[in-house]
């Protein structure tokens, strides 16, 4: 019964997406003026509400599975520390003063070194993701 209510819900959403997209306005009216049609808000509030619910369900069936087996609450609880460190490591390493001097009057230290820590998160993950492919791949060499 649950997958016959899924799925009249997505043929009315669709119908609804539809019509509102049928509703947006044309190409020809200015940016700022088409940004504030109803129709494009309509869509916008669907959108977040769909999403909204996509991440409260995966939410709840993520933490129902990681309760249920308690290896994987320790290897999860491993990875979100491990992760935890990585971004108090990039905050650290972040100097918030790497800022064109031209762009420097456009925001302020707290946000560039915001940045600064996200880029060097990322940079970390990465070099992470790589050597996992390659320490095995050697080690696979080396017997």
């Amino acid at each position: 019964i649950m997958q016959k209510i899924v799925k009249i819900a997505l043929i009315v959403l669709g119908v609804i997406s539809a019509v509102l997209w049928y509703l947006l306005p044309s190409s020809d009216v200015p940016a700022a003026e088409a940004a504030q049609s109803g129709a494009m808000n309509t869509m916008f509030i669907i959108t977040y509400i769909l999403l909204g619910i996509a991440i409260v369900v995966s939410l709840v069936f993520t933490l129902k599975n990681l309760f249920s087996n308690p290896q994987g609450l320790k290897k999860t609880l491993f990875v979100v520390v491990g992760f935890l460190v990585v971004v108090g490591v990039s905050y650290v390493l972040a100097s918030g003063t790497d800022i064109d001097p031209e762009y420097a009057s456009m925001t302020n230290e707290s946000t560039v070194k915001y940045v600064g820590m996200g880029l060097n998160v990322f940079f970390i993950l990465t070099i992470i993701a790589v050597l996992s492919l390659i320490v095995p791949a050697i080690k696979k060499k080396k017997k």
